[in-house]
C-alpha cells in the first residue's frame, strides 16, 4: 500500500501536468479573444507548455538518478502551481506565455521522476505496468481538462477554473513533502532497485547522458512516440475542439467531449499495452502494432469528409487505444541501456514523446492561418474543413516516421541491459 501511496503521488503532478498540457483546447475562443491572437498565436501559447517540457527532460533524467525523485517533483510542483497562478492571472500574452513556459517545464519533472520511483518501489516485472498506468493517470487529467473544464468555464470563466487547478497542484506539493521516499529502504523496506540509491551517483551527469545516447535503441525509441503523440495530443490537446464544431457542427461541449473520449481510450490503452508487453515479455511487436494502427486510422478521421459524429467518435476512440502503445516505449527504453542510467533514458524517451505535440500544435496553427478563407465569428477567426485537412495531414508524416523508426528498433525480450 505505501508503494502505491508513493507512486501514486508522482503520479498525481503528472496528471496535473496533463490537465494544464490540453487546457487551452476547450478555450480557444476564450484566449483568441482575450489576448487577441490568430491560429498560429494560439498554437504557440499552447506550444510553449512543450518548449520547456522538453528542454527539462534530460537535466530531470540526470537530476533523479544524482537527486532523487523526492526532491525533483517537490520542487516541480512548487513552480508548477505558481505557474498556474501566472497564467490565470495574465493580463497580456507575454505574461501567460510566461505561465504555460513555468508550467511545462515544472511539470516535465513527473513522469521521468514517478518512474523513477517505480523502478525502486515495485518488481522489475510490473515497471511496463506501472508505465501505462502512470500516462492513465495523465491521461485522466486531460479528460478533466476537456468536457468537465469546458462546463467550469462555461459556469465561472476561464480565469477561475485555472486558479482553482492551481490550488489543486498546491495540495500535490504538500503530499509530496509528508509522504514521499526515494527509495523503500528509507522507510525499512526492501528495495527493488539494482543500481544504487540515488545520491550514491558519481562522476560527470553529462557522462550518463553520453552513455545512454551511445545506444542505437535509444535515438529509433526516441524518435517513435513522436508522431503517435503528437497526433494525439494536437488533435485532443489542442485543435480537435475547434475542428468538430466547425466541421460538424456541434456545440463545443459536445466537440469536448468527443475528444475527452479519445483521451479516456488513451488511458486505458496505455496499461493495456504494458501488461500485454510484460506479458509476452517483447517489446517491438506489439509498440509497432499500435504505431501502424495508428497511421491507418488517423488516415481515415483526417482524408475521410463528413463522417457521421457517431463514427468519428469510434474512430477517436480507437485513435485513443492505439496511441496507448507509446507506454511500451518507456519499458523499452529503459532495457536498452543499464538500470543505472534508468532515469537518463526515461528523460530522453519523455522528450521524444513531447517533441511532437511541441512541433505539431504551433504547426497545425500556421497551416490553418495559410489557408484560411477570411471567415471571422465574434472577432475571432473560423476554418473550414479544407484548412483543418490540410493542417493536419502533417500528423500523418509524423506518424509514418515512428512507424518507420520502430521497424528498425532492437527487440531487448523484457531484459534489462547489463
Amino acid at each position: 500500500m505505501l508503494a502505491w501511496s508513493v507512486w501514486a503521488l508522482g503520479a498525481s503532478l503528472y496528471l496535473a501536468g496533463f490537465f494544464q498540457r490540453v487546457a487551452p483546447a476547450v478555450m480557444t475562443q476564450e484566449l483568441m479573444a482575450d489576448f487577441g491572437i490568430a491560429a498560429v498565436g494560439l498554437g504557440q501559447l499552447s506550444a510553449l507548455y512543450f518548449y520547456s517540457y522538453v528542454a527539462i527532460q534530460v537535466p530531470t533524467g540526470l537530476a533523479v538518478d544524482r537527486y532523487g525523485p523526492r526532491r525533483v517533483l517537490a520542487v516541480g510542483a512548487l513552480i508548477a502551481m505558481l505557474g498556474a497562478l501566472t497564467f490565470a492571472m495574465a493580463p497580456t500574452f507575454g505574461i501567460a506565455a510566461l505561465g504555460r513556459l513555468a508550467i511545462g517545464g515544472a511539470v516535465g519533472v513527473a513522469f521521468v521522476a514517478t518512474l523513477k520511483l517505480a523502478a525502486h518501489w515495485f518488481a522489475p516485472r510490473r515497471f511496463a505496468l506501472a508505465s501505462g498506468l502512470t500516462l492513465a493517470c495523465g491521461v485522466i487529467g486531460a479528460v478533466g481538462a476537456g468536457a468537465p473544464l469546458r462546463a467550469a468555464i462555461s459556469a465561472f470563466g476561464w480565469r477561475p477554473a485555472m486558479i482553482a487547478s492551481a490550488a489543486t497542484i498546491a495540495f500535490v506539493f504538500v503530499a509530496i513533502i509528508l509522504v514521499v521516499r526515494d527509495d523503500p529502504a528509507e522507510r525499512g523496506y526492501r528495495s527493488y532497485f539494482s543500481g544504487g540509491l540515488p545520491n550514491s551517483a558519481r562522476g560527470s551527469v553529462w557522462q550518463g547522458l553520453g552513455e545512454v545516447l551511445a545506444y542505437r535503441n535509444t535515438w529509433l525509441i526516441l524518435a517513435a512516440p513522436q508522431g503517435i503523440a503528437g497526433a494525439a495530443i494536437a488533435f485532443g490537446g489542442l485543435w480537435g475542439v475547434p475542428y468538430i464544431v466547425a466541421v460538424y457542427g456541434t456545440t463545443r461541449e459536445t466537440a469536448a467531449l468527443a475528444c475527452s473520449m479519445l483521451m479516456v481510450a488513451w488511458a486505458a490503452g496505455g496499461p493495456l499495452f504494458g501488461a500485454l508487453s510484460d506479458r509476452v515479455g517483447r517489446r517491438k511487436p506489439l509498440y509497432l502494432a499500435g504505431a501502424t494502427a495508428s497511421l491507418v486510422l488517423w488516415s481515415v478521421v483526417v482524408f475521410v469528409p463528413r463522417l457521421p459524429l457517431e463514427a468519428l467518435v469510434g474512430l477517436l476512440l480507437a485513435c485513443g487505444l492505439c496511441a496507448g502503445a507509446m507506454v511500451i516505449g518507456f519499458a523499452f527504453g529503459k532495457e536498452s541501456v543499464p538500470a543505472r542510467l534508468a532515469g537518463t533514458a526515461t528523460g530522453v524517451i519523455n522528450m521524444g514523446a513531447m517533441i511532437g505535440p511541441m512541433v505539431m500544435q504551433p504547426a497545425i496553427g500556421w497551416m490553418l492561418d495559410r489557408h484560411w478563407n477570411g471567415a471571422v465569428v465574434a472577432g475571432v477567426r473560423v476554418y473550414d474543413a479544407n484548412a483543418y485537412r490540410a493542417g493536419f495531414a502533417l500528423l500523418l508524416v509524423w506518424l509514418a516516421i515512428s512507424v518507420l523508426m520502430l521497424a528498425f528498433a532492437r527487440e531487448t525480450h523484457a531484459q534489462q541491459a547489463p
